[in-house]
């Protein structure tokens, strides 16, 4: 039993890790949210990068994220 709660425990991880990570960066990293008030995120992984494979697994990601942040964004204001 351990072990697939070992195995839970890692992918939750994991899953925890990549979640958001476009719209943790657009948010937090200064000069990446590019001025996008809402869904930066989501603008951030659809930028044009060499890293575009990633965007297939962070975009639903950072669109569940950014949706449960909408209230924070209006009241944020743009990120620039």
């Amino acid at each position: 039993m351990t072990g697939k709660f070992g195995r839970l425990t890692v992918v939750a991880a994991c899953l925890l890790t990549l979640t958001g990570c476009g719209s943790i960066i657009s948010r937090t990293v200064p000069g990446q949210g590019h001025g996008n008030q809402y869904y930066p995120g989501v603008q951030w992984d659809v930028r044009d990068t060499p890293w575009r494979f990633l965007t297939i697994i962070d975009l639903p990601l950072s669109l569940v994220v950014d949706t449960l942040l909408l209230p924070v964004d209006a009241k944020h204001g743009p990120y620039e």
